[in-house]
């Protein structure tokens, strides 16, 4: 399953993140950046689902596409690299300026994932 095939704009999906701990935190996020074949991004602020990766680099996303129906996908998820700063964070800030009514400089962080595992959604 090609990911670029399958996360378009206009989805959105939920990434299940868990501390050192095993503490589990579910988050909306919107459709991430596809970096390359094995690789996406998200913005991410000083929250929980932040806090998690940075302590267990292990998360999970599932992808609902926009429309009717049960069309998606479900990503396993290995944390890859974090930036703090540059042009993939201000281009997320701009995207989340543009679509969401939350405040873009609240994304502090660009989190990359490796794309361990793609199933689809049912």
């Amino acid at each position: 399953m090609n990911i670029r095939d399958v996360l378009k704009p206009g989805g959105r999906g939920v990434i299940g993140t868990a501390s050192k701990a095993g503490v589990v935190n579910m988050a909306v996020y919107a459709v991430p950046h596809v970096v390359d074949d094995k690789t996406v991004a998200w913005g991410m602020t000083d929250g929980r689902s932040w806090n998690n990766v940075r302590e267990n680099p292990n998360a999970s996303y599932t992808y609902f596409a926009s429309g009717e129906g049960f069309r998606g996908a479900r990503l396993t998820l290995s944390l890859s690299r974090t930036e703090d700063s540059g042009e993939m964070l201000a281009k997320i800030r701009e995207r989340t300026g543009a679509t969401s009514p939350g405040n873009p400089e609240a994304v502090k962080h660009v989190a990359y994932f490796k794309v361990v595992e793609t199933r689809p959604l049912v």
